[in-house]
């Protein structure tokens, strides 16, 4: 492997070259310095400890059910955290469900025995994806019990072409592999790969533990009042372009508030919105209880909120279908209700899942958006119904970390 290690000390070269014009390059360099010898201060390869990696938040969600109930089952055993992403690391770096908290070191072999020399982890778990293969193959090497979980595989992956024989030996690393579906189950036995076993997503162990204790927010309490609410959760530019025309249209027939969360909050994003003509827009961190429900859209322009902000929705958008794909539909089906999206949601199973079932439906275009919505608002007992589909879908889906911790050896 000897190309794919070059290729990840060239991405990290990159990394540092970009990093005093990227943020985020910035800080993948900078949470690298200094890594281990914050390790060696805070982690004691004698205590029973054991190694969680997820690639970013999305993952971290992923992980997550799983780490609090190997708390709960193993409670002398000390967890260490790694993100590859900023994204995933500076938003959760401060997770009180883990004993350290730190980016993973970049993919060679000499940072794999470095960083398993220190933790010295008695079981690893990587969550969906992230296959660094000089880490797994020197767990491997150690014997150390190696699982993956939350995982779905495609037939498109490397592991599955003519090219990628030499990289899918990496699957032969794990004790066991928990999918999420058949199909990845038939794929990996076409390789010769049977510890699999279907567990499902975690993902809805997550969203049920967030549906069941989120709060009330009282200034959204008084945005809404008694009005229809559409959230549009994780937006982009692109999504936005159609929910603004859509929503334009539904006013004329419909007493209805927009809550939009974009994925990000930049203050060009977050100006753009506001300079789109003919609506009453307030932020969340200028809105004043006394004053909020003279406002059309609340925009969120913070970061944490819109898992509890579904709760609020007759109707969810979620962002990302004209784009690299669809956001998190989970937190917003949790609540029981329908969701919309664009087009390019192929990839994710609850999406395919939910539109053949009924209580999704992707959009083109605002004209289409705006057909979807009206029809739900203007029939009752189709949202409701459509409603009841999600709510049944998630709760039928929910036991994937209590399956995972059920067939994991952990001495």
């Amino acid at each position: 492997m000897f190309f794919y290690t070059l290729g990840i000390n060239l991405y990290n070269f990159g990394a540092k070259v970009l990093s005093p014009f990227n943020e985020k390059a910035k800080l993948y360099t900078l949470g690298r310095e200094g890594l281990f010898e914050n390790l060696k201060q805070n982690v004691k390869p004698t205590d029973k400890n054991v190694w969680f990696h997820v690639s970013s938040l999305g993952e971290f969600e992923q992980g997550r059910p799983v780490m609090e109930k190997f708390r709960e089952k193993y409670p002398d055993y000390k967890i260490i955290l790694t993100f590859f992403s900023p994204s995933g690391y500076e938003v959760r770096k401060d997770y009180k469900g883990a004993d350290y908290v730190c980016y993973m070191p970049s993919d060679t072999p000499k940072n794999a025995k470095m960083f398993l020399d220190i933790v010295n982890p008695k079981a690893v778990f990587f969550v969906k994806y992230d296959f660094w293969y000089n880490f797994l193959s020197e767990v491997h090497s150690r014997n150390i019990p190696l699982y993956i979980f939350s995982t779905i595989f495609r037939s498109s992956q490397v592991f599955f072409k003519w090219y990628g024989a030499k990289y899918k030996k990496v699957l032969n690393f794990f004790s066991h592999l928990f999918v999420q579906d058949e199909d990845s189950v038939k794929l990996l036995a076409s390789l010769g790969i049977n510890n699999v076993t279907i567990a499902g997503d975690t993902r809805f162990d997550r969203v049920c533990q967030i549906t069941q204790n989120a709060q009330n927010i009282p200034i959204v309490d008084k945005f809404v009042e008694d009005n229809k609410v559409i959230v549009a959760g994780s937006s982009w530019p692109p999504d936005e372009s159609l929910i603004f025309p859509a929503l334009e249209k539904l006013r004329e027939k419909h007493k209805i508030k927009l809550i939009i969360a974009p994925h990000e909050i930049h203050e060009s994003h977050l100006a753009m919105i506001e300079k789109t003509p003919n609506f009453k827009y307030v932020r969340f961190s200028k809105a004043k209880e006394e004053s909020v429900n003279e406002f059309e859209v609340l925009i969120i322009d913070n970061f944490g909120m819109l898992s509890r902000l579904y709760k609020y929705a007759d109707i969810a958008y979620v962002g990302g279908g004209f784009g690299a794909g669809i956001h998190n539909i989970l937190e917003a089906v949790s609540y029981g209700i329908p969701v919309v999206f664009g087009t390019n949601y192929k990839r994710f199973k609850e999406a395919v899942d939910l539109v053949s079932l009924g209580s999704a439906a992707t959009i083109r275009n605002s004209e289409e958006l705006f057909s979807v919505l009206d029809r739900y608002l203007s029939d009752s007992a189709l949202l409701e119904r459509a409603g009841k589909i999600s709510d049944e879908y998630v709760k039928k889906n929910l036991g994937a970390a209590d399956m995972i911790l059920s067939n994991v050896e952990i001495k």
